[in-house]
């Protein structure tokens, strides 16, 4: 067996329980190939064998207590990825879906993703098998402070810089920096997505949905074209849905679908963005009530169909990994979709995008298209560094380069690699290689 064959069926044989990280690997793995076998230097240095291996796996109880007055205990990890080219990095995640296999995932494409933003930061992630739905205010600040009890021994602002991720918005972030200030007595930018008033950056919230629509917009330009007059659908309803919506319509595009965990809109006109934001943002219900609101659009439970099914140009799956699924990818082309884009962390499945590929579909991977969160992230910590704070102008202008930056990375390595247009390859080997030459420069360790 080939040297990436041999690393494939370790990670399958040491982490069998594992699906989400074992697919994770496999989909970059497959793709380095392509550069791996051209060089004995990454097997003579076990490089692979490090690169799937976390620095760090830390597992933790986290004990709290109800308003009634009860303990519960979940469990919380951190794993510390890779930090080759600068401290661990990557939000925290608090949903009942959490475990090992996902946070080893979401670290491993963490440090890829990170890399190919061109700061200086590692690959990391947290998160906790908690669920801050229909908790109180004080439940979710008890449940936050027992986190970082634990946390803050492991993080540091040159050594681990936590933020946000599904289930911790603003509100968790705060409990959790205060409970780190209070601990260790020191004022540090040791978190992402921050308060404006106490070291935030304008222009955290839209990163991640600008991010995504400035890397699809990058390769429009290369073919003579735009958003404008473009049929957008977009999974999700979140920050990030909400966000890219937001930023395709001021291209010119129409944003004619979204979704929840419930069932999804159809709004020809174009989804109303003010009404989205006041259900979704502002009052957390379903998109029931978009559609109580606007007569004209369509509501589908998720029963009877997917929002994949309304024929579109662009597709943004924005929700969850492992959202888009084979039959979606298929009715996306059969419907005359030409871009894929994801929004989150892999949310095609391998044989969607195996599909997607094959049919000639520009498919933009998260750990490219996604990358304007901690992008804007990597900007926070240089304003906290230098105790300055830039305008949201200043700071979408820098987002827009280094999305810019990364299109051009991954475009030109599948190129130089004879795989033009195949991005998910080209982001993948544009990653790895900066991450690679920083491990061999640093030795075995």
């Amino acid at each position: 067996m080939s040297y990436v064959d041999n690393i494939i069926a370790l990670v399958e044989k040491k982490d069998a329980g594992q699906p989400e990280f074992i697919q994770a690997a496999k989909e970059v793995l497959d793709s380095l190939r392509i550069i791996v076998d051209q060089d004995s230097i990454y097997e003579k240095a076990g490089l692979l064998e490090r690169l799937i291996e976390p620095e760090r796996m830390i597992a933790f109880r986290i004990p709290w207590v109800d308003d009634a007055g009860k303990v519960h205990v979940n469990r919380g990890f951190r794993v510390q990825y890779n930090s080759a080219i600068g401290p661990y990095k990557g939000g925290i995640r608090f949903h009942p879906s959490v475990n090992q296999s996902i946070i080893k995932f979401l670290g491993f494409e963490q440090t890829l993703k990170n890399s190919l933003t061109g700061l200086p930061m590692g690959g990391g992630k947290g998160g906790c098998d908690f669920d801050p739905k229909g908790k109180s205010e004080n439940e979710v600040m008890r449940f936050c402070q027992s986190f970082m009890t634990e946390l803050y021994r492991h993080i540091g602002p040159d050594t681990d810089v936590p933020a946000g991720d599904i289930g911790v918005g603003a509100r968790e972030v705060g409990f959790m920096y205060g409970q780190y200030k209070r601990i260790v007595n020191n004022f540090t930018g040791v978190f992402t997505g921050k308060g404006l008033t106490w070291g935030g950056s304008l222009g955290r919230t839209e990163a991640t949905g600008y991010g995504l629509v400035y890397i699809v917009d990058e390769y429009l330009k290369t073919i003579s074209d735009g958003f404008k007059g473009k049929k957008v659908v977009i999974s999700g309803s979140g920050n990030v849905a909400i966000f890219a919506a937001q930023k395709a319509q001021s291209l010119g595009a129409t944003v004619i679908g979204m979704s929840d965990s419930n069932g999804f809109i159809c709004h020809k006109e174009g989804i109303n963005l003010d009404t989205m934001k006041d259900v979704k943002l502002v009052k957390r219900e379903r998109l029931t009530k978009y559609a109580e609101v606007h007569k004209d659009a369509v509501y589908t439970e998720a029963s009877k169909g997917r929002v994949w099914d309304i024929a579109c140009d662009i597709a943004l799956p924005c929700a969850t990994q492992n959202e888009l699924f084979i039959d979606d990818a298929k009715n996306l082309v059969k419907n005359g979709c030409k871009i894929v884009g994801e929004g989150a962390n892999m949310p095609t499945t391998m044989d969607a995008t195996e599909y997607l590929l094959g049919n000639g579909i520009a498919f933009f991977p998260g750990k490219a298209a996604n990358a304007g969160g901690v992008s804007t992230s990597g900007l926070e910590m240089s304003q906290n560094s230098t105790r300055l704070s830039w305008s949201f102008d200043e700071v979408d202008a820098k987002l827009k380069n280094i999305m810019a930056g990364i299109f051009k990375s991954m475009d030109s390595a599948a190129k130089e690699y004879g795989k033009p247009g195949n991005f998910v390859l080209g982001a993948n080997v544009a990653g790895f290689k900066k991450v690679a030459k920083a491990m061999l420069d640093q030795g075995v360790i």
